[in-house]
């Protein structure tokens, strides 16, 4: 069987790599018999590190060609249909979507984030071409609502949850080897950090800044940059710990997504700004801290209980040390049995997509 994925893939963003990943892997352990291929901004990189076929994302006389030839199109995951990060990039994916039904190709919203949509010919627009697929997952409660409040209601429509909630944890020797190539002191607490620039983020980089100095003033801690797209959250992790006075770990790698979730698994702590940074957490019963920008981190901190530090304009460094320490300290630092459940919900992603597959 062959499905043709279409995401925002080939951008060596960790968590969209991660999505995709996850997804193969859950596919592939589910069904032997899936090929993929997969729209990419950078088709040579996506085929070395994912080892799957793949095609130009503005190719479009080569992409047409791909979904003739496939069973299933796959949209998704992540927050492909909104218009807040990018205005084309909404009309960019439903166009792939409009592609795939007018040439009688199958098409599923794979655990999709969906909006926020902005202004009324794109939610037209939305509400037209998405009616029309053959059945839609997304990852939180979140999105569910937007796809009722743009009357989408046609396709059958399930709450599951992000793709990478599927994926296994990986060894800790692979961050351990990594941490010990850059000096970490594994005797100390490890806070890893993962920061993206954003919008008016000063206030929270400030904020960041400060609380990572006190803990390490007052409990002697090692602060470690893990960056999850390359090379973007480098200079931005580099920016903030300009501001500290303390010394601090940027590293100035890439990193495969087995490698990042080791890393993550490594910390005693992760403060996040990054959304799949606080899901590998999540994957590697690691405490987790979030700082929003988007909803989709309050949403996902929602489904396991959890709430955010604040959002860039009103986190403090008091708040993100104070919770800091509070997660060092708790001996359960999260609800185990909420992702023991999403992690089923994000694998019924998959088997989904089988029963669609095989009809």
């Amino acid at each position: 069987m062959k499905i043709l994925i279409s995401g925002y893939y080939g951008s060596k963003n960790g968590g969209d790599e991660a999505m995709l990943a996850a997804m193969l892997e859950v596919l592939r352990e589910m069904d032997g018999s899936i090929s993929a291929t997969v729209i990419s901004l950078n088709p040579e990189y996506t085929k070395k590190r994912h080892k799957v076929d793949a095609v130009k994302w503005l190719d479009i006389f080569s992409i047409i060609r791909k979904i003739l030839a496939a069973d299933l199109l796959i949209s998704g995951g992540g927050s492909l249909l909104q218009n807040v990060t990018s205005r084309r990039s909404l009309y960019y994916y439903l166009g792939i979507i409009f592609l795939a039904k007018f040439f009688g190709c199958k098409v599923m919203l794979y655990a999709q984030g969906i909006g926020p949509i902005r202004g009324t010919f794109a939610q037209k627009l939305m509400n037209w071409i998405v009616n029309r697929v053959d059945l839609i997952t997304v990852r939180d409660k979140g999105s569910l609502e937007e796809l009722h409040k743009l009357k989408i209601n046609r396709p059958p429509i399930f709450c599951t949850a992000d793709p990478v909630l599927a994926i296994k944890p990986v060894p800790l020797n692979f961050g351990k080897e990594i941490f010990k190539r850059h000096n970490i002191n594994f005797d100390k607490k490890i806070i890893g950090v993962s920061v993206r620039r954003w919008m008016n983020w000063q206030n929270c980089q400030a904020a960041l800044a400060q609380a990572l100095d006190k803990l390490v003033d007052e409990i002697n801690a090692e602060i470690v940059f893990i960056p999850m797209q390359f090379p973007e959250d480098i200079k931005s992790a580099k920016a903030t710990a300009e501001l500290m006075k303390n010394s601090c770990t940027v590293l100035d790698e890439e990193f495969s997504t087995g490698e990042i979730l080791s890393l993550v698994g490594c910390t005693n702590v992760l403060i996040s700004i990054r959304l799949h940074a606080l899901i590998f957490a999540g994957v590697m019963s690691v405490p987790m801290l979030g700082i929003s920008y988007d909803p989709k981190i309050e949403r996902f901190l929602d489904s396991i209980g959890e709430k955010p530090l604040g959002n860039l304009d009103n986190v403090t460094a008091e708040k993100i040390f104070d919770a800091t320490i509070k997660k060092l300290d708790a001996k359960n630092f999260h609800d185990e049995s909420l992702l023991k459940n999403l992690r089923e919900l994000a694998l019924k992603n998959a088997r989904l997509a089988l029963e669609l597959l095989k009809k």
